[in-house]
C-alpha cells in the first residue's frame, strides 16, 4: 500500500509539470492533400495534370492559401477515389474553426438568444 502512495504523488508531481495545450490549431485541408501526396510519391505538378487544374492551384491549397472548392473537391474525389463531400467537409470543418477562434467571443458577448415561445 505504501508503494501506490509514492507512485501516486510520483505521477501527480509529473502532471504538474507537465504542460499541455488547451487546443491544437485547426489543420487545413491543404496539409492532408501534401501528406497524400507524400504517401502516393506523387508531385502536385502531377496532381495537376491529372484532375486539370492548373499547377498553382494545387499549390496554394498545399501552402494553405487557398481553400478547397467545390469543383476541386469533385476533381479530387474522382482521382482519389474518395467522395466531393470528404473534401468540402475538411474545408467547411477547417473554416469553422478558424471563424471560432476569431469570433466566437465577440458573437457570445453582442447576440442574445432567441428566447423560446
Amino acid at each position: 500500500m505504501g508503494r501506490r502512495k509514492r507512485l501516486r504523488s510520483r505521477n501527480s508531481g509529473l502532471l504538474r509539470r507537465i504542460s499541455v495545450p488547451k487546443k491544437l490549431p485547426p489543420v487545413h485541408p491543404g496539409e492532408i492533400l501534401k501528406e497524400t501526396l507524400v504517401d502516393l510519391g506523387l508531385s502536385m505538378n502531377q496532381l495537376a495534370h491529372a484532375i486539370g487544374v492548373p499547377a498553382n492551384r494545387i499549390g496554394a491549397i498545399v501552402a494553405g492559401t487557398r481553400s478547397i472548392t467545390g469543383e476541386t473537391a469533385l476533381r479530387l474525389a474522382r482521382y482519389f477515389g474518395t467522395t466531393a463531400e470528404y473534401w468540402i467537409n475538411m474545408q467547411a470543418h477547417y473554416d469553422l474553426e478558424i471563424a471560432r477562434d476569431e469570433f466566437e467571443a465577440a458573437v457570445r458577448k453582442e447576440i442574445v438568444p432567441r428566447s423560446a415561445a
